[in-house]
C-alpha cells in the first residue's frame, strides 16, 4: 500500500477498516445469540447448495410452499454482513438461534502449513462468492419476491437488497472482489476469478442495474450503485489481463489485490494463466452490449492465445483398470486445454497437495489427478461464441470450432 498514491491508499485504509468492523459486528451478533448454559446447536448440514436453489423453474413455482421453504432457509442463514456461506443445501430447516452461519468447510486433507488452512471453523467462508454462493441466494430471493404479492414478499426483498449491499461493500477500491468478505486472510483476500466468482458478481450487478424483472424492486439509487460497481469491475478485468513483452495473453485464477499479479490459491493451484477462468471472462466481456476498443482488443488477444494453446490428438480420461486419469493419444481429438499455463513459457503447469509443481501431469499423485480438472474443454464454448460475436475481427485462419 505504501506504493499507492495518497487517494488510493486512503481508499484502501478505509476499506480494510470497514472489513474489520464488519467482522467484529458479525462475531458480536452471533455471540449475543448464545446464552450461558444453553447448548450451541450443531453446525448446519453441508452438501450441494445450487441444486437446492433452482433458478430455471416456471415463475409460478417460486410462490410454492417448496420455494418458500428454501427462501425462508436462505433468509435465516444470511450473515449480519449480508452474505451467505457455501456448500449448504437450502431446502433444509431455517437456522437455529445461536447456530453458526456456515457449515465447517474443512478440508479432508488438511495439513499444517496449507495455503487454505482453516483458521476458525465457524467463520470459514462466512460470506463468500465462491461456488456462486451469495449470488445464487440473491437471484433466488428475487424470483420469489416477484412471484408473491407485495405484502408477502417484504422479508425476501429486504434480504436480497441486503445481499446486494453486501456485494457493494465487499468490492475492492480498484473494482475487484475477494473470495470471502469480511476479509479472512490468505489467498481468500485475492481478486478471485476462480469458479467465475468476479464475473458472476459483475453479471448480477449488471442485471440489477437494468431494473428489469425480477430486479425491478431494487431502488433506483441502488441500481445506480450497481451500474457503477459493474463499470469498475469491467475496467479492472482489462487491467488484469496478463501481458508478456507487450503481448496480451489470458487471466489467472487469482490476482493480488494491489499489484494485480497472479497468485497461488490452494496448495496445488499455482500462480499461472488459467484457461477455464479466461474462457469465463471472455464470455462475460462478449456479453457487454457496447464494448469499447480496449475491450475488443482484450477479447481478440485472449482468443488468439486460446487457439494457440489448444491441445490436439490427446484425451484426458481414466482408462478401464487404471488407478488414475491420464493423457493418452487419440488421433483427431481436439477441444482440450490444460487448466494452467506458465506465464512466460506458455507450457502446462500442474500441482499437488504438498505444494510441489510439475511440467507433466503424470507426476501428480493419483488422488489429485482424479480429483481436479487439470484439463478442460470450456474454452471451446468461448471460441464458438466469439465466431458469433458482432464485434470480432475477420479471421483469415478460419473459425475456431
Amino acid at each position: 500500500m505504501a506504493a499507492l498514491t495518497e487517494p488510493e491508499r486512503s481508499a484502501w485504509v478505509s476499506y480494510l477498516a470497514a472489513s474489520a468492523r464488519q467482522m467484529q459486528a458479525d462475531r458480536t451478533a452471533l455471540a449475543a445469540e448464545r446464552r450461558p448454559g444453553t447448548a450451541v446447536p450443531a453446525p448446519p448440514a453441508s452438501g450441494k447448495s445450487e441444486a437446492s436453489m433452482p433458478l430455471d423453474r416456471p415463475a409460478a413455482w417460486y410462490a410454492s410452499a417448496e420455494a418458500l421453504r428454501v427462501a425462508d432457509n436462505i433468509v435465516s442463514f444470511q450473515t449480519p454482513a449480508g452474505g451467505w456461506g457455501k456448500n449448504q443445501p437450502r431446502d433444509q430447516p431455517p437456522r437455529l438461534l445461536g447456530q453458526a452461519f456456515v457449515t465447517s468447510n474443512a478440508s479432508a486433507f488438511a495439513q499444517a502449513g496449507d495455503f487454505d488452512s482453516q483458521q476458525e471453523r465457524e467463520w470459514s467462508y462466512a460470506g463468500t462468492i465462491d461456488n456462486d454462493a451469495t449470488l445464487t441466494e440473491i437471484r433466488f430471493l428475487a424470483q420469489v419476491q416477484a412471484a408473491l404479492p407485495t405484502a408477502a414478499s417484504v422479508a425476501y426483498r429486504a434480504a436480497a437488497i441486503k445481499g446486494l449491499k453486501y456485494l457493494l461493500s465487499a468490492q475492492f477500491p480498484n473494482g475487484g472482489w475477494p473470495q470471502v468478505w469480511p476479509l479472512q486472510g490468505g489467498y481468500h483476500d485475492a481478486i478471485t476469478l476462480n469458479d467465475d466468482a468476479m464475473v458472476g458478481v459483475a453479471s448480477l450487478l449488471g442485471d440489477v442495474a437494468t431494473g428489469r424483472s425480477p430486479f425491478d424492486f431494487v431502488p433506483p439509487a441502488l441500481r445506480s450503485e450497481a451500474a457503477a460497481a459493474q463499470q469498475r469491475a469491467n475496467s479492472l478485468l482489462l487491467a488484469l489481463q496478463i501481458s508478456v513483452n507487450g503481448r496480451r495473453l489470458l487471466w489467472a485464477q487469482q490476482h493480488d489485490a494491489l499489484t494485480l499479479v497472479p497468485v497461488s490459491a490452494r496448495n496445488y493451484e499455482p500462480p499461472a494463466l488459467s484457461s477455464s477462468e479466461s474462457a469465463a471472462v471472455l464470455m462475460y466481456l462478449m456479453r457487454l452490449p457496447q464494448p469499447d476498443a480496449d475491450t475488443v482488443a482484450a477479447v481478440e488477444a485472449a482468443v488468439r492465445t486460446l487457439r494457440e494453446l489448444e491441445i490436439f490428438d490427446q484425451v484426458w480420461e481414466r482408462p478401464a483398470g487404471a488407478t488414475a486419469r491420464s493423457l493418452r493419444q487419440q488421433p483427431g481429438a481436439r477441444h482440450l486445454w490444460a487448466r494452467y499455463y506458465d506465464v512466460q513459457s506458455l507450457t502446462p503447469r500442474f500441482g499437488d497437495r504438498d505444494k510441489s509443481l510439475y511440467d507433466d501431469v503424470a507426476d501428480v499423485s493419483p488422488e489429485r489427478r482424479n480429483g481436479y480438472a487439470w484439463f478442460v474443454t470450456s474454452p471451446r464454448a468461448a471460441l464458438q461464441a466469439y465466431e458469433r460475436w458482432p464485434h470480432r475481427k475477420p479471421n483469415p485462419a478460419g473459425p475456431g470450432q
